[in-house]
């Protein structure tokens, strides 16, 4: 009872309430009955079946597509604008500008995806754009929600910045596009891809949006998933979730990978560089103990 905490507790409490219905989705899934609440087995059938399944499968690699464009188009979004809020720091309406950056952060989806229904439904009747809502809508709705992410994800780490290392790029000679590409981008690069992972996941995730500006023919995994669920969960939803929960955990794992092998070389690299200042070569020592040359009369 010495080492009994309440906190350590409460964590694994927390850990069991977030990942033990993963688990048991991951373990349904292998269920041999179509009954997903009556245990007939285990057996592979559903995930073999996937294959036959292709409404489910359409709408997984479309929300797929989606997700990807929409991350790419959030970040580039997100970042512009960031860079704007805290670069530079004024010009006329730079208020409402951050106000409208960070609005979709708090506006209930409801509002969002009923806006831009009303919005399509507007441009359609006035220019002819666009003609029927699809792929091209959701994509627009889910940038414009996910670039708030980034924004606010990216503003943090520029204000975090040394700004001295641009200022001496500049006054070497180099131009301001060449010193955001090379040098400010590569700095940001954790921030934007932990932007771009936030927004695919969050358009992966997404279900009222595209509910709102989708049409025939563009159904998402998360409305087909929904529309399934409404009528009793079909193990071959498990079986989908239990493979995006595989993809997940599988990238996550790459990322960290990578990441700490950098890190590793990063620490080396230092320590080597320690060693060699504190440890100088026998050439440095014989330079140093070697009489300096007498000056000519």
């Amino acid at each position: 009872m010495k080492n009994f905490r309440f906190s350590t507790f409460m964590l694994w409490v927390g850990f069991a309430f977030i990942y033990l219905p993963m688990l048991i989705l991951v373990i349904y899934s292998f269920n041999a009955s179509r009954l997903v609440t009556v245990w007939g087995g285990w057996s592979v059938k559903w995930y073999v079946g996937l294959l036959d399944n292709r409404q489910l499968m359409s709408a997984v690699w479309r929300s797929l597509e989606i997700a990807c464009y929409t991350a790419i188009a959030a970040v580039a979004l997100g970042t512009l604008a960031a860079f704007v809020l805290t670069r530079i720091n004024r010009f006329k309406g730079r208020t409402l500008f951050g106000g409208l950056v960070t609005a979709p952060l708090v506006m209930p989806e409801v509002i969002t995806g009923l806006s831009l229904l009303l919005l399509f439904v507007a441009m359609a009747q006035l220019i002819g754009w666009p003609a029927e809502r699809g792929l091209m809508t959701i994509w627009i709705a889910h940038t414009t929600f996910c670039s708030a992410y980034v924004a606010v994800v990216v503003s943090a780490r520029l204000r975090e910045l040394d700004l001295s290392i641009e200022e001496a790029a500049m006054d070497l000679g180099a131009r301001p596009w060449k010193v955001f590409f090379l040098i400010t981008i590569p700095m940001i690069a954790p921030s934007l891809a932990a932007g771009g992972m936030m927004s695919f996941a969050l358009s992966l995730d997404d279900l009222v949006l595209a509910s709102f500006v989708s049409g025939p023919g563009s159904t998402t995994l998360p409305m087909e998933v929904f529309s399934a669920v409404r009528l009793g969960v079909k193990p071959e939803i498990n079986a989908v979730a239990s493979l995006i929960l595989l993809a997940v955990s599988f990238a996550t794992f790459l990322v960290w990978f990578f990441a700490h092998r950098a890190e590793e070389k990063r620490k080396k690299a230092i320590e080597q560089v320690m060693e060699e200042s504190s440890n100088p070569s026998w050439q440095q020592v014989l330079d140093s103990r070697r009489p300096a040359p007498k000056p000519l009369d």
